[in-house]
């Protein structure tokens, strides 16, 4: 019980900050791409880079900041069914293109965003 609690209050805080990180990016760009997604999941691939890296790092053996940080924070901030859904839409939309671009750059620099926060968090 004491696991679920932490997922899910981890979970509920990395729902809020999608939503803040979402209002945000699109208050400040144009909608043409889907940016506020884009950038969520990319910031969500850095975060479980860097907790998990400084949990190892730390030796951190206890799984409970395990559970709320990356099961619940990081489970709850990114968006990949959104990011599913989105795409479906730009191919139903005749936007194939945009999709293609956007499910490659989601991919790549994703990897590349989730293996920096893994060597930030060893400095």
């Amino acid at each position: 019980m004491r696991t679920l609690l932490l997922i899910a209050m981890g979970g509920g805080l990395g729902s809020v900050f999608r939503y803040l990180t979402a209002q945000f990016i699109n208050k400040h760009t144009q909608l043409f791409f889907p940016y506020a997604t884009f950038v969520t999941n990319i910031l969500g691939c850095f975060l479980i880079g860097l907790f998990l890296g400084l949990l190892e790092k730390n030796n951190v053996t206890n799984p409970d900041l395990k559970f709320f940080l990356v099961t619940g924070f990081c489970g709850g901030y990114t968006t990949f069914s959104t990011f599913s859904n989105e795409n479906i839409q730009l191919f139903h939309a005749n936007q194939t293109g945009t999709a293609f671009l956007y499910i490659g750059l989601s991919v790549i620099v994703g990897l590349a965003a989730t293996w920096g926060g893994l060597m930030v968090s060893k400095l």
